[in-house]
């Protein structure tokens, strides 16, 4: 009985020392592949990205690894410089190349669906007529300004004000342009749907602006500089 209990105890260690070398043995087959040839540094996605993520939101979704030069996909990035402004045309998987033929401008994806919704953060839809949504050109991915105005009660003295920066757009809906018939040029008509995403406590503040006051959008492109800006009066205006 005893000699049984020593010989099952013995196979024991020996298949846990087996299964240790193998896995050592298959954690160090990728350096050893690697070994000896020449790498370069490539992005690969680590964590699942959805298809119309803008390149500024894949955070801690991409990272940089050496790659095989032999095995380096044809367009895979090293950076991410001169993306500003794309998003992911298709949904992204980990453990794959980034490839700069995976993004595309915002309108390219605008008919497929919605864009990604940033971690934590909430989507209220606002309706806007479009010479305040900049003409009816802001697309979904793009980043807007948000402006606020409300009226005084006390007299005309209404107040402006620069509210929020870099905000995401996640969709629009409204109706198509229609031609004005003099010099061809597409005028937008009717309401534009604007959705976007913010924290909890800004959606808060923009119900209260699109429900008590009234709300401007402006285009902001990555190269765009305003920073805190002072209310504005018609005092100010008419200095």
């Amino acid at each position: 009985m005893k000699t049984r209990l020593i010989a099952a105890l013995t196979a024991l260690v020996l298949a846990v020392l087996g299964a240790v070398l193998i896995n050592g043995y298959v954690q160090g087959a990728d350096a050893r592949a690697v070994a000896g040839q020449r790498t370069l540094p490539v992005l690969v996605v680590v964590k699942p990205v959805a298809a119309g993520t803008a390149v500024d939101h894949l955070g801690d979704s991409v990272t940089t690894r050496p790659i095989p030069a032999t095995a380096v996909a044809s367009g895979a990035l090293t950076s991410l410089t001169g993306l500003k402004g794309t998003v992911a045309a298709v949904d992204l998987v980990p453990g794959e190349q980034l490839l700069k033929s995976r993004f595309v401008a915002p309108s390219s994806v605008q008919k497929t669906g919605t864009v990604a919704v940033p971690k934590g953060m909430q989507e209220v839809t606002v309706q806007l007529s479009p010479d305040r949504v900049v003409g009816g050109k802001i697309e979904p991915g793009e980043n807007v300004a948000i402006y606020f105005s409300f009226p005084n009660p006390a007299g005309n003295d209404g107040t402006t004000k620069l509210v929020f920066q870099k905000v995401l757009v996640t969709d629009v809906q409204g109706a198509p342009a229609q031609a004005d018939g003099k010099s061809g040029q597409a005028a937008p008509s009717g309401s534009v749907l604007i959705t976007l995403a913010r924290p909890a406590a800004d959606v808060q503040r923009i119900v209260y602006a699109a429900q008590y006051g009234t709300i401007w959008l402006s285009s902001e492109p990555a190269d765009s500089v305003a920073g805190a800006l002072p209310t504005v009066t018609r005092g100010d205006v008419l200095k």
